[in-house]
């Protein structure tokens, strides 16, 4: 995994109560995989939020996929 793309992704108290964001901005990694989740496509987002960057896009797919490598994440039953 290129930890490039991981250092565009900040956690600071001060910014979005800490949770993760792109680069110290109020863009939430959470939101951007909303949408993705949701069917926006990378440049639907990079059209909506002019300051962001398509490696920004991919940050956030790369710590999700970084985020589920965790061993004690657990789901409830179905």
């Amino acid at each position: 995994m290129d930890t490039n793309l991981l250092n565009r992704i900040t956690i600071n108290p001060d910014v979005c109560h800490g949770k993760p964001t792109i680069r110290n901005s109020r863009h939430l990694v959470e939101g951007i995989l909303e949408y993705l989740a949701g069917g926006d496509t990378t440049e639907d987002i990079l059209n909506e939020f002019k300051d962001l960057e398509k490696d920004d896009i991919l940050a956030c797919l790369a710590f999700a996929a970084k985020s589920v490598h965790f061993k004690d994440i657990e789901f409830p039953a179905a």
